[in-house]
C-alpha cells in the first residue's frame, strides 16, 4: 500500500516540496528502507520512527517498508522527515487518509514526542506561496510557523494525539502567533552615546547604518571593536517587511526562531 505524505527541503534559504512515499509491501521479508539521497540523519529516521511507535502503544508493522523521498535526485537533510515517514506508516495500519493540503514536519523522540525542529518558519511561507491550508509540527515550533498568517497550524505533541485527531477520536486545535513580549521591549546591549572616545569609528559606523553599507573593524585586542558591534543595532533603523522576513527566515534555517521569536 503506498501512501503519499507532503513534506519540504530547505537548501539554504530557498524551500522546495518533498513528497515522502511510504509503501508497505505484503510480500518479502520484513525490512526498513529509505531512498532518495537521505543524509545521515535522515537515514537514522528510521529507527527513530520504529521505536517512536512502538512507545505509542502501537504495533510496529512486519511488513517491507521502503521510503522514498521525491524527487529522488535533491539532497535530504536532517530530521524533519520523522514526522511524515511515521504519518505514513500510521495512515496504512490504522487506515486513515492523509489530509489534502497538508505539510508534515517534526523530529521523533523514542517516547513517541516531537522536538523543536528548525525550519518551521520557512515551510508556513513556502506552505502560502504553494496554495496549502494546513501545517502539522511539533508543538515547540508551532509559534514560528504560525507568524505566517493565512494557514492552520497544527501544534503536535506525540503521535498518540495525532493519531487520535485523524482518527477523530480527540482535536488538535490550530494555534495563533504570540510574540515574544520580552523581544518586542528589548533594548540594543550598549548604547552609542556610552561610548567615550573612537570618535573616527563612531562616524563610520553611523555612515554604514544610514546607508546601508558594510564596515569591517580592525584594531589590536581591547580597542573596542566588540563594544561597539554590539552598539550598532541601537542606530540602525527598523527593518522593513522584505528585511525582517529575510531575517527570520536565516534564524529559522539556523534553528534560532525561539531564541529571536519575531
Amino acid at each position: 500500500m503506498l501512501i503519499k505524505v507532503p513534506s519540504i527541503a530547505n537548501m539554504g534559504l530557498e524551500t522546495i516540496l518533498v513528497d515522502v512515499e511510504v509503501n508497505l509491501a505484503e510480500r518479502g521479508l520484513p525490512g526498513f528502507e529509505i531512498v532518495g539521497l537521505p543524509d545521515k540523519a535522515v537515514a537514522e529516521s528510521k529507527e527513530r520512527v520504529r521505536a517512536a511507535i512502538s512507545s505509542s502503544n502501537m504495533d510496529f508493522p512486519a511488513k517491507r517498508i521502503t521510503v522514498n523521498m521525491a524527487p529522488a535526485d535533491v539532497p535530504k537533510e536532517g530530521s524533519m522527515y520523522d514526522l511524515p515517514i511515521a504519518v505514513g506508516i500510521l495512515s496504512s495500519i490504522l487506515e486513515f487518509p492523509v489530509p489534502n493540503k497538508s505539510l508534515f514536519l517534526g523530529e521523533l523522540s523514542f517516547d513517541g514526542s516531537l522536538r523543536h525542529t528548525k525550519g518551521a518558519f520557512l515551510m508556513a511561507l513556502f506552505a502560502k506561496e504553494a496554495g496549502f491550508l494546513n501545517l502539522f509540527v511539533p508543538k515547540e515550533s508551532a509559534n514560528e510557523a504560525a507568524a505566517i498568517k493565512g494557514i492552520k497550524v497544527f501544534p503536535v505533541e506525540n503521535l498518540t494525539q495525532l493519531a487520535g485527531h485523524f482518527l477523530r477520536q480527540e482535536e488538535i486545535w490550530p494555534v495563533e502567533y504570540k510574540a515574544s513580549e520580552e523581544k518586542l521591549n528589548s533594548k540594543p546591549e550598549f548604547d552609542m552615546k556610552e561610548v567615550l572616545g573612537q570618535e573616527q569609528a563612531k562616524r563610520a559606523m553611523e555612515i554604514s547604518a544610514a546607508g546601508g553599507h558594510n564596515i569591517i573593524m580592525i584594531g589590536s585586542p581591547g580597542s573596542g571593536k566588540t563594544m561597539l558591534a554590539r552598539a550598532l543595532p541601537g542606530i540602525l533603523p527598523p527593518l522593513n517587511d522584505g528585511e525582517s522576513l529575510e531575517v527570520t527566515k536565516i534564524f529559522s534555517a539556523s534553528g534560532e526562531f525561539r531564541q529571536a521569536d519575531h
